[in-house]
């Protein structure tokens, strides 16, 4: 059901003609970009233990995968964190598929690509963890960070759902070390986005990617230009923020 699901919501997508540009086959270059973005980066906190449940876990009469109770109680806050990052216990019935795009390496897109290869979400409860865990969940995020030297998409959405603008002088050090992961300035600018940050809610850019005419495919080219423009405005954000 699941499969039938997503290619439907594939095909739909596709038909609609949703973006800047008719869907073509891509190059080698931007399938292994493509394939680049969805790789997630994994905790080491308790690491082999939280795999361990999750492969034992039964899908429920909703397709929903959700660890029992008790067990999930029973994690410390870095094994609830290592979970939270590599399983979502909710099926997604909405993912959001997007189709190959042609020069996808060159792009700085206004959205990043869906968590847990679109097919899940995480539950009310991990959200929750989150959320009310923030600060400590900011600590495993950099620590996770600095191990990995990698911000994989669970980081990234994680970021964006607990607004966690203290990360970004981290993630622009990790985006700086060979700017092919254009995600990182997606993030950078989603966040300024959620902060009402003026500067950048008056600018071309949010324009283009998230105003009235906007869609979820929209992007800016990764120019060096743009790319330093995010990076600044995103620094100047962060200063504000930290006052």
């Amino acid at each position: 059901m699941r499969k039938v699901l997503s290619i439907l919501l594939l095909l739909s997508v596709a038909s609609l003609g949703l973006g800047q540009e008719e869907i073509v086959q891509p190059s080698q270059a931007s399938l292994k970009y493509r394939e680049y973005r969805y790789k997630a980066s994994e905790p080491t906190f308790g690491l082999a233990k939280v795999k361990g449940l999750i492969k034992k876990i039964k899908r429920d009469s909703e397709d929903n995968l959700r660890l029992e109770k008790k067990l999930y109680n029973g994690l410390s806050t870095e094994e609830k964190f290592t979970y939270a990052m590599l399983h979502g216990e909710d099926f997604s019935q909405n993912c959001d598929v997007m189709p190959g795009i042609k020069d996808e390496e060159k792009k700085i897109f206004g959205y990043i690509p869906g968590n847990f290869g679109d097919e899940a979400m995480w539950s009310d409860r991990q959200r929750e963890f989150l959320k009310k865990n923030r600060t400590k969940v900011i600590d495993l995020l950099r620590r996770t960070i600095k191990t990995r030297q990698r911000v994989g998409v669970n980081l990234k959405h994680t970021i964006v759902e607990i607004n966690a603008y203290e990360l970004i002088p981290d993630v622009i050090a990790v985006y700086n070390i060979k700017k092919v992961d254009h995600d990182i300035l997606t993030v950078l600018m989603q966040m300024m986005k959620e902060g009402n940050y003026e500067p950048f809610i008056k600018s071309q850019s949010h324009e283009k990617l998230y105003g009235e005419n906007s869609n979820y495919r929209g992007y800016i080219d990764a120019s060096t230009a743009n790319q330093k423009l995010v990076i600044e405005r995103a620094m100047a954000f962060y200063k504000l923020k930290k006052k």
